[in-house]
C-alpha cells in the first residue's frame, strides 16, 4: 500500500511539472506575440508621425509649404492655399494618414463638424 501512495505522489508531482511546463511555454509564446505586436504598432506610429512631417516636402504634395501651418492634434495642417502668392483660394484642414490607418474618433468628429458648420475667425486681444 505505501508504494501505491508514493506512485500517486510521483504522478501528481510529474503532472504538476508537466502542467507548469505547458503553461510556461504558452505564457512565453503569448509574451513574444505581444512584444512583436507592440513593436509593429510602435513602428507604424513612428512612420506615421514622420510621414506627417515629410509629406509636404515631396514633389507631388499639392500645396506650397509656405501655406501650411502645422497643428498635429486632431488636424495635421491648416492649409491657407494661395496665401503665400497673395491670393487666398481656400482654407483646408488637412489630415495626413499613412498605409491603412483610419481617422480616430476625434478626427472624425472634427471632420463631421467642419463639413456641417461654418467656421469663424476670431481675434483675441491681450491687455498688458
Amino acid at each position: 500500500m505505501p508504494t501505491d501512495f508514493s506512485h500517486l505522489l510521483i504522478g501528481i508531482a510529474l503532472g504538476g511539472i508537466f502542467a507548469y511546463l505547458l503553461l510556461f511555454l504558452h505564457f512565453h509564446r503569448k509574451l513574444a506575440a505581444i512584444k512583436k505586436k507592440s513593436v509593429s504598432q510602435s513602428r507604424s506610429s513612428i512612420l506615421g508621425e514622420v510621414s506627417e512631417k515629410v509629406m509636404p516636402l515631396l514633389p507631388e504634395f499639392p500645396y506650397h509649404t509656405k501655406d501650411l501651418v502645422f497643428l498635429g492634434k486632431g488636424v495635421d495642417y491648416v492649409v491657407f492655399d494661395g496665401l503665400s502668392r497673395g491670393k487666398l483660394k481656400e482654407i483646408i484642414f488637412l489630415e495626413i494618414k499613412s498605409g491603412a490607418s483610419q481617422l480616430n474618433s476625434n478626427e472624425m468628429m472634427i471632420r463631421n463638424y467642419l463639413s456641417s458648420c461654418p467656421v469663424r475667425y476670431e481675434v483675441m486681444r491681450v491687455k498688458y
